[in-house]
């Protein structure tokens, strides 16, 4: 039973890096429709509907009080809140490019933090894996002559901020599924997220005289459509898909798939957008795949120390 579980987180981690990875193609096209706070507010209020919709009609329920909401809020402050809004604003002062290898480094981040929090101590081979899968991704930026620019402090430091608030949630959603449904949790933090987003749109839009303005992205089919994947399931499915994998694995393994998302979204480009692949493109993807692999099989033998294993409720 406990092997089929791990089975099933692995399949979730592996689906999860797989739709975040081609959610990069659907953010571009959306691009040219709306700005980047509007489409954050519409792609939470496509999930909050979505998310809603299965409870309302009795498919699914829910298990949570007022006063669990105020306990999941530091988590939804942590993600989407905090790890949306710097990215978005972090992303005004750099490129994406920048953005991307500054990403890579979360499983790091998430590492040392489970470490410290939660006491998921990752063995030597497990960190070495760590840093290969962050190598690979790093590798490939540079052979495409992408580097930090200095002059781009103010990026750097708001990208980093939203990395470090990634991490944070991948330790702290994990801590918090020892006492909660990763159910209940999705739907909380794709709640706040709705009410977050369009608060700071609409006062945005009240600022400029643009309310009216607000749902005009919506006469593009190409923005309808990619809409609906980034809320349905780059954002809810994809939140329920990384909970779950992450209430039986520990925080560390559950986020050196984010690095297999990168390389998912290297070869989308390929296949979508014509981009160019190079020899590097498959040498840095042999580096992410060993080092994600690495990460979640070269377990540590601990007595006494060993990890919990999460039942759901």
């Amino acid at each position: 039973m406990e092997n089929k579980q791990k089975t099933n987180a692995y399949m979730a981690a592996v689906l999860y890096a797989i739709i975040i990875g081609f959610a990069f193609i659907f953010v571009k096209l959306t691009l040219t429709h709306a700005s980047p706070l509007d489409i954050l507010a519409h792609r939470f209020t496509v999930s909050f509907v979505a998310a809603s919709i299965p409870i309302l009609c009795g498919w699914v329920r829910l298990s949570f009080s007022i006063k669990d909401i105020v306990t999941m809020l530091p988590l939804a402050l942590l993600y989407p809140t905090l790890f949306f809004g710097l990215q978005t604003f972090g992303l005004v002062y750099t490129s994406s490019s920048e953005a991307a290898i500054l990403q890579a480094t979360a499983p790091i981040f998430t590492m040392v933090l489970a470490a410290y929090f939660l006491k998921e101590y990752a063995s030597p081979w497990q960190k070495a894996s760590i840093l290969l899968s962050v190598a690979g991704v790093l590798f490939i930026f540079i052979m495409k002559g992408n580097r930090l620019e200095a002059n781009h402090t103010v990026g750097t430091i708001l990208i980093l901020l939203s990395v470090l608030s990634l991490a944070g949630y991948s330790v702290l959603a994990r801590k918090m599924m020892r006492k909660f449904n990763y159910k209940d949790l999705t739907y909380v933090v794709t709640a706040i997220g709705f009410l977050a987003f369009n608060g700071m749109a609409v006062i945005a839009h009240v600022s400029k005289g643009t309310l009216n303005l607000y749902f005009e992205p919506f006469r593009s089919p190409t923005f309808v459509l990619s809409i609906l994947y980034l809320g349905i399931v780059a954002s809810l499915i994809s939140l329920l898909l990384s909970n779950f994998a992450l209430s039986r694995l520990g925080a560390s393994r559950m986020s050196a798939f984010n690095n297999l998302s990168t390389l998912v979204t290297i070869f989308a480009g390929v296949l979508f957008l014509k981009e160019q692949l190079e020899y590097f493109h498959l040498l840095g993807a042999v580096m992410i795949v060993t080092g994600v692999v690495g990460a979640n099989f070269l377990h540590a033998k601990r007595s006494g120390k060993q990890e919990v294993h999460q039942s759901n409720r």
